[in-house]
C-alpha cells in the first residue's frame, strides 16, 4: 500500500475515533438543550468530573481501568442527580439567559473545586496493556486505543438511538417535552423522566471524558476549555438532533485531524473556518429544520 494512502487511512480512522469521542461528550447536551430545552453550560464539566473520578479510583483504590470506568460514570450520574434535584430546579424556572448565567457560574465553581482537590496540572488516565500498541495491516498501523474508542462510541450511539426511538421511556420523554401538562394527565412522572434523562446525558459526558483523556487531557479548566467544542458539535448538527450531532462530530473530527496534518500552518483554527462555512450554508445545522 502506498505511504500516502496508508497515511490517509490512518488519519481517517483517527479522525473518526476523535469525532465519536466528541459525540459521546456532546450528545448529553444535545438532549438537554435540544430536547429538554435547558441551556446547560455545565455539561462539559461533568465530562471532567467523570474523568477525574475514574483517575482517582485507579490511583487511590487501585482499580482496573475497565472497572473504574463504569464506576466513575455511575458516580457522576449520582452526583448529577443530586444537582438536578436541587440546584437545577432553579435553573428550570429561569429564562434562557438566566439558565446560561447560572450554569456557567456552576462551571466556575466546579473548576475551582477541582483545582483545589486535584491540583492545576494536566493529567491523563493510564491505559491498560490491552489498549496499548498498534494493530497492523500491511503498511497500515492503527492504534488499538482509537479502535476501542470508536467501537465503544458506536455501541453507545446505537443503544441511545434505540432507547429514544423504540422504548417506552423514549416515548415518555418526547411526550413530557412536547406537552408536560398532558403527559402528567396520562400518568407520566415528568420530573422523574427529566431527572433520568439529565443523569444519562451527564453519564455519557463522563464516559467520553474518561475514555478520551489521551485526546483531551484532564485539567481543572476542562469544563471551560472544551465547552466551545461541545457547543460547536450541537450547533452544527442541529438542536435536538442525535443524528445531526453524530454527523457533526464525525465531520469536525475528520476536518480537525486532517487539517492539522495537511495544513499545519492553520493548526486548530481550521475547525472554526469549517464551522463558519457550514453555518453560513445551513444556519439551522446539518439536520436541523429551517426556520
Amino acid at each position: 500500500m502506498p505511504n500516502a494512502l496508508s497515511t490517509f487511512l490512518t488519519l481517517t480512522i483517527d479522525g473518526v475515533s476523535y469525532g465519536m469521542m466528541l459525540f459521546l461528550i456532546s450528545v448529553g447536551l444535545t438532549i438537554t438543550l435540544g430536547v429538554m430545552r435547558v441551556v446547560n453550560l455545565t455539561h462539559s464539566a461533568f465530562a471532567m468530573i467523570g474523568g477525574f473520578i475514574t483517575l482517582w479510583l485507579m490511583r487511590s483504590a487501585d482499580m482496573n481501568f475497565f472497572v473504574a470506568l463504569p464506576v466513575g460514570v455511575l458516580a457522576t450520574m449520582a452526583l448529577s442527580l443530586i444537582l438536578e434535584r436541587t440546584l437545577y430546579q432553579w435553573v428550570y424556572k429561569c429564562d434562557p439567559l438566566g439558565q446560561l448565567l447560572m450554569t456557567i457560574g456552576m462551571t466556575f465553581v466546579i473548576t475551582a473545586l477541582v483545582k483545589n482537590l486535584a491540583g492545576p496540572q494536566i493529567q491523563s488516565i493510564a491505559l491498560p496493556d490491552a489498549l496499548l500498541g498498534q494493530w497492523s495491516l500491511g503498511s497500515l498501523n492503527i492504534s488499538v486505543y482509537r479502535l476501542f474508542v470508536l467501537g465503544l462510541s458506536v455501541a453507545v450511539a446505537g443503544a441511545l438511538w434505540l432507547c429514544l426511538e423504540y422504548t417506552t421511556f423514549g416515548a415518555r420523554l418526547r411526550a413530557a417535552v412536547d406537552n408536560p401538562r398532558m403527559a402528567r394527565c396520562v400518568g407520566i412522572n415528568v420530573p422523574l423522566v427529566f431527572s433520568v434523562t439529565f443523569a444519562i446525558g451527564c453519564g455519557l459526558a463522563a464516559l467520553g471524558g474518561a475514555v478520551g483523556t489521551q485526546m483531551l487531557p484532564l485539567e481543572p479548566y476542562y469544563g471551560l476549555k472544551y465547552l466551545v467544542l461541545v457547543l460547536i458539535v450541537v450547533a452544527v448538527g442541529g438542536l435536538g438532533s442525535l443524528k445531526g450531532s453524530l454527523y457533526s462530530a464525525l465531520l469536525l473530527g475528520l476536518i480537525d485531524t486532517m487539517g492539522r496534518y495537511y495544513i499545519p500552518a492553520l493548526g486548530g483554527f481550521i475547525i472554526y473556518l469549517a464551522v463558519l462555512a457550514i453555518l453560513l450554508a445551513r444556519p439551522q445545522g446539518l439536520v436541523g429544520r429551517a426556520g
